[in-house]
């Protein structure tokens, strides 16, 4: 099993991204000033990399190396090329079976769903560059190394990868709880996406808006709703029974 990797000092960081390092995230220490930091701060913004400005304690967490302010966690993992594979499924004649998640943030949460992503055969996890989970050496954990077995594409936006969906002719599906349909209700024996959403604020609105189906899974107790790795491995084990009647 490969290891996370971290970069840590700001010149190195500087550095990394300038080489094309694979950085997944940057953590930045609150209130720091300099030259130097703020060159890193532009370069980040320029290439539009997943960032964070947390206090010093969280940096010392992180490595006990001098980290003059900046550590960054590089992914043991390439990402896909969404389009690129998105076709190569269409063109192998399987019915594709992908999975959306809009800003999952446990780190915990997006390995169980890789692990129970990999068992049921999806074809590949679609994931937003900023404001998600990382891939780091939790994830690898939980995954149970599925996270090596599965492709994995980052984009700008969810919406980005919705609407490449739909142009590909997959139906997309919001597992949301806004919404009459359950689970039961939908086919997945065609093309189709199922979109997961954050723990605390479910899918986004303006992503809702644009799905082709929504559905919800049944909950017959008094708490209003389940894990989100529970809930996904229920959606896609419902596609697993659909696909193999």
């Amino acid at each position: 099993m490969q290891n996370q990797t971290q970069i840590f000092g700001i010149r190195a960081i500087i550095e990394a991204i300038k080489s094309g390092e694979n950085i997944d995230k940057v953590f930045l220490q609150k209130g720091l000033k300099g030259e130097l930091f703020t060159e890193l701060e532009s370069l980040l913004r320029k290439k539009d990399v997943n960032s964070a400005y947390v206090p010093v304690e969280k940096l010392n967490r992180l490595t006990k190396s001098n980290h003059q302010g900046a550590v960054a966690q590089i992914s043991p993992i390439e990402f896909y090329d969404l389009e690129t594979l998105v076709m190569s499924i269409m063109e192998s004649g399987k019915t594709p079976l992908f999975l959306l998640l809009d800003q999952l943030s446990d780190v915990r949460n997006f390995g169980a769903i890789i692990r129970t992503a990999e068992c049921t055969g999806v074809h590949g996890i679609i994931i937003q560059k900023k404001g998600g989970a990382p891939v780091n050496g939790d994830t690898i954990k939980t995954s149970a190394g599925a996270v090596f077995k599965i492709p994995i594409c980052k984009v700008d936006h969810i919406k980005d990868a919705v609407f490449y969906m739909q142009a590909s002719g997959i139906k997309v599906i919001a597992a949301t709880e806004k919404t009459q349909n359950t689970l039961f209700d939908v086919s997945f024996k065609e093309p189709c996406a199922i979109i997961m959403g954050s723990e605390d604020r479910g899918i986004n609105l303006s992503v809702l808006k644009i799905v082709d189906e929504k559905a919800k899974l049944p909950l017959l107790g008094t708490i209003e709703s389940l894990n989100v790795s529970v809930a996904c491995g229920a959606f896609l084990y419902e596609v697993v029974r659909q696909r193999l009647d």
